[in-house]
């Protein structure tokens, strides 16, 4: 009975923190206020897809719902990007591979195409590997708001997308500074 309890008490937490952040970020749904066409559309059409993709009822039946929407988010990801090489440091081997067939899922690479990583991650050496084609994710940036801080200030990443859950990073020289906020 006890042990009934307490899960109740946490799957009610949960829920309350998962509705209090999305109310927090509730101005920047759905691309609102996003001037650039490239990035409005990939928040519009990659990252808050709601549309269900072929490979979603195979995928993740017995896990829970943040890990669900975790690897929902990066089979999307690495649909959109079709990267050749994607490392992989998290464990959404599953989801990348279904989203991306072709592609080859490390734990290192010489050069990175798009690699899912870990917060505390040493982003220095990971941004020294990247190139202007390249997407970095650093999953659970809201166990980190500091180390986040940081990667977005960085000058080598030129666009960020902030999730809560997670952060996207792009390293386009040729595009101007842009960090956003998403509520995803």
């Amino acid at each position: 009975m006890i042990n009934f309890a307490l899960k109740f008490q946490i799957t009610t937490m949960n829920r309350l923190r998962q509705a209090f952040v999305w109310l927090r970020r509730i101005g920047h749904c759905r691309g609102f206020g996003i001037q650039s066409p490239t990035d409005y559309r990939f928040v519009r059409y990659v990252i808050n897809e709601h549309w269900p993709y072929y490979a979603y009822e195979q995928l993740g039946q017995n896990a829970n719902w943040y890990s669900r929407k975790m690897g929902q988010l990066y089979f999307r990801l690495a649909n959109e990007r079709q990267p050749k090489t994607i490392v992989d440091r998290v464990g959404f081997r599953d989801y990348l591979q279904a989203g991306c067939h072709k592609a080859q899922i490390v734990d290192r690479a010489q050069e990175i195409d798009m690699a899912i990583v870990p917060v505390y991650t040493d982003y220095d050496y990971l941004f020294r590997k990247c190139n202007d084609k390249s997407m970095v994710v650093i999953h659970n940036i809201c166990a980190a708001p500091n180390y986040w801080h940081c990667i977005e200030h960085d000058p080598r990443a030129t666009v960020t997308y902030d999730l809560y859950y997670c952060g996207i990073v792009f390293f386009d020289p040729q595009r101007a500074k842009q960090n956003y906020i998403i509520n995803f």
